[in-house]
Parts: C-alpha cells; structure tokens; sequence
C-alpha cells in the first residue's frame, strides 16, 4: 500500500467501535467495516482483479468494494446508473474493465461477463487501455458530448482532497452524514464518503428512491424531506436544484431537522438570490467549486470564511491563479490524464471556467466555451442569466442564446403547462430588472418539452446540452428573429 492509504487505514483503525455506516436497517461500526472490506479485497486478489466497475445503487456495498479496491491497488471504475446502456458500455469497454459488481449481472452478460459465486462478475480483456502509472480510480465525465470521458485520479490526489474537506469541517462537528447524490459522482464519492470516514463520523447511504432520486433528474421533495426528518444527518451535498426545492419547502413552512449545520451546494451556478434566501431561514449553506480533473473540490465557502455570490477560497491542498483572459488554473491534486490520451504534464490546468477574485474568494462567471458575442460585440456568459431566470417560480429551466444576434433569445421550460405566458413574461421581466442591457431576455420562446437526456437537450445531471439546443431551435429562432424584423 501507498503511505497515503496506510494512514487511511490507520485513521479508519482508530475509530474502532464507532459507528461508520448504517443503510437504515443494519449498522456497521469501524472494526467491521474494515472486515468487510478485507474480505473483498481477498476476492479481488483471488480473482486477479486489475479494473473493477461499480454498477450498484447507493449503499453500502458500494463504498465497500471501493474501499476494498483502493486498498487493493485495483483500478477503480464507478458506473452511473444514469449513463446510457450506450455510454455504459463505452465506460466499460473504454476503461478495460474485467471485474464488475452489479445489481443486476444479468443485464452485462451480452458484454461478455460471467457472474460468479463470490458476487464478482468477470470476463476476459484481452489488451486493455494503458493508464497513466499511479491511476486509483477512473471517474467518467457526462461533459456536452454523447461519449463521457476518462477522467484518471491518483490515490494521493483523492486523498488530499478529503483530508483539507476534513480540515474544513473540523469546526462543525459533523458525527452523521447524509449521502444524497449517487456515489457514481465524484464528488459524494470524496467529499460524502471519504471525507465523513477521515472524521469518524457515521455515512447514512439510503438506496437513490429512499432520497427522492429517481432516473436521472427525478426528484421527489416530500421523500427526500422525510429522510431528513428520520436520520437528522448534520451534513448535506446537494445540486442547486435540491437546494432550491429544500429552500422553497422551508419557505412554505415545512419542518426541517435542526441537525444541519453544513450543507454543500455545488455542481452548477448557484445564484446569490438562492443563498440569499437560504441565509434568511438559517439554512448552513457553504457554495463550493470544482471538477473531476481536480479530483472534485477545489475551492470552498467555509463556516469561518463565507461570501455569498462566490465559490469561495481555495482548499489547503490547491493554487488557484487566473490566466490573462479570466480562465480559472489549477495546481495540486490534479488528474493524471485522460483515459487513452497522453499523460497531464505537471503544471496548471486550465479549468475551462471563467472568474475574478474578491477579496481571496473566487467569483465564477461561467464556462469559457459558453460565452457567446452578440451582434453589438459584447461578451455573455448565459449560465449567469439562466441561474436567475430558474429562479423564478415559473421557469423551470431556460436556455440562452445571442451569437452574433442584435438581441438574446431564451428558450423557456414552464414548471406547469398550465402557466400563462403572461407569468412568465412578468418572471423574465423581473430578472431583466437587474440585469445590464446586453444581457437581458430581449425574446422568448415556449419549450415544447422539458431539457432531458432522454431527448438529448440535457446531460444525466441537468447541464444543457448547448449544441443540440440551437440545432433543436435554430429554425424557431430564426423564425422570430424574422418576425422581429432583426
């Protein structure tokens, strides 16, 4: 083992008879987690594991075989359950995969992998990709296209990241985690399980439906309220969206556990009108930033040092600087490489997000890529606009677009069918009252259906696929612009 995973070991030792998981009908303490992960690892070694798959739901199965392949020295590979069987099987075939744990085996044996006794699925591989030398864990990226990406994380560079979360919240006394995003997602994956374990404290991991999580972008508020109230975790991750149903909840007068005292929102642009209004209600909420390629955090709001409106400073383990065009650069805990490509040279990695520093706390404005120039040469970030416009009791989701137009025209998903496009008007007139002339909704059109990926105009996430949104209305824009006479 690494000297990074023997000090993991041994703080996980150290907890002894505390209790480290609970899927809330069994509980195992420290000692037997540990136990459990030593009996896996003996599969894997048995087996002559190299790359293991996690296709299973939320629970802890999942954090024990990736303890045990961690410990191992088994490349790691977590499987969305939200990826297409498509992008799956390109995961699977990309990263080599010759040992796979499944819900479901029965679903990959047209893949070539045979169940076996000891709950180890297996099939040959005849020349698997090369990694980059050190690769503990190959996370894939939903990212805008149809394929996801490789994303290659060393064992030390998870590690740190999770030791300087744990140096974060050293002050919030967090005994009781919450697992709420898939743990297929880096970022629950650190920050909701490493993280908690570091601190000896005790991870709820409910299956995805037991928090309201259904499909890729299914969420049910009074499910995921009910939890809440039945294990009163102290701590949270969530997207902006479940914050905002949390928020929204809270503000209808709903109950909510007084147990939390840190709730991390990240993933996406948060807009400050949301904080805002979590602030009014005494909702802990810390906004924080960062990406796969950096081992999921980077920068943190934190108890001691909060700014609403930015992603906060950068944790103990990352430098970040901003390049002469406001691209935000990484260095510290990066990612190796990407699966197929050559290795990262050691140095700043542009992170493709666009920011300025306030005070020592980064601000984003949105994805470098994303920006668009209008007719008028002025530059707009649209993730900005479309945060505010989802705002709005109305709107459930919008998409931006003025490339070389004289005037911005958003794409507008409705929450209900039944809303008129009177409401909607007096919602986007109310977020163009604070937004500069050139970056307001000057014309708008009615979504014919929701952004999903099930139609191809979102990621599994929610991220808007930008490209097959304009493909998918470039008619329709054309058309108003026609009939605006722009």
């Amino acid at each position: 083992m690494s000297p990074a995973v023997e000090r993991l070991w041994r703080r996980l030792t150290a907890h002894g008879e505390r209790i480290a998981l609970s899927d809330g009908v069994r509980q195992w303490r420290y000692a037997e987690l540990l136990h459990e992960v030593v009996a896996r690892q003996a599969i894997l070694h048995r087996c002559s594991a190299r790359r293991l798959a996690i296709a299973l739901d939320n629970g802890p199965d999942w954090l024990l075989w990736d303890l045990a392949a961690l410990f191992a020295g088994v490349v790691c590979v977590p499987l969305p359950g939200f990826f297409s069987p498509a992008q799956q099987r390109h995961v699977l075939d990309s990263a080599g995969v010759d040992s796979l744990v499944a819900a479901d085996p029965e679903a990959f044996t047209e893949l070539g992998f045979v169940p076996g006794s000891d709950g180890l699925c297996q099939r040959p591989v005849a020349a698997a990709a090369a990694l980059p030398v050190g690769t503990a864990k190959i996370t894939y990226t939903s990212g805008t296209t149809g394929q996801p990406k490789g994303v290659c994380l060393s064992v030390d560079a998870m590690l740190a990241v999770a030791e300087s979360l744990r140096q974060t919240l050293a002050s919030r006394a967090i005994e009781r985690h919450l697992c709420v995003l898939p743990l297929a997602t880096l970022l629950e994956n650190l920050a909701g399980n490493y993280t908690p374990l570091l601190l000896g404290a005790r991870i709820e991991l409910p299956s995805l439906a037991a928090v309201g999580l259904r499909g890729a972008s299914q969420f049910e508020l009074p499910v995921f309220l009910a939890t809440l109230a039945r294990l009163r975790p102290n701590s949270l991750i969530l997207l902006p969206q479940l914050l905002l149903g949390l928020v929204t909840a809270a503000e209808r007068g709903l109950p909510l556990p007084d147990s939390l005292r840190f709730i991390a929102v990240g993933g996406g642009r948060v807009a400050p009108q949301l904080l805002e209004r979590a602030e009014a209600l005494g909702l802990p909420v810390f906004e924080g930033y960062g990406l796969s390629e950096c081992a999921s955090v980077v920068c943190l709001n934190s108890p001691e040092q909060r700014r609403i409106g930015t992603v906060g400073q950068p944790l103990a383990h990352a430098e970040v600087r901003l390049a002469d065009d406001g691209e935000v650069l990484v260095r510290g805990a990066c990612m190796l490489g990407y699966l197929g490509e050559p290795p990262l040279a050691d140095g700043w990695l542009g992170s493709g997000d666009l920011g300025h520093w306030e005070d020592g706390f980064l601000v984003l404005h949105g994805r470098k890529k994303h920006q668009f120039v209008t007719a008028f040469g002025r530059n707009v970030n649209p993730e900005w606009v479309e945060a505010e416009l989802v705002q709005q009791l109305p709107i459930a989701q919008a998409w931006l677009y003025g490339e070389a137009l004289a005037a911005n025209v958003a794409v507008i998903v409705p929450r209900s069918g039944e809303l008129a496009d009177g409401d909607l008007q007096a919602a986007i007139d109310q977020v163009n009252a604070g937004l500069p002339d050139y970056a307001r909704v000057h014309h708008w059109l009615r979504a014919a259906q929701p952004f999903s990926e099930a139609n191809g105009l979102a990621t599994a996430n929610g991220r808007l696929r930008r490209a097959a949104l304009l493909q998918h209305y470039q008619n329709a824009i054309d058309n108003l612009m026609a009939v605006q006479n722009i």
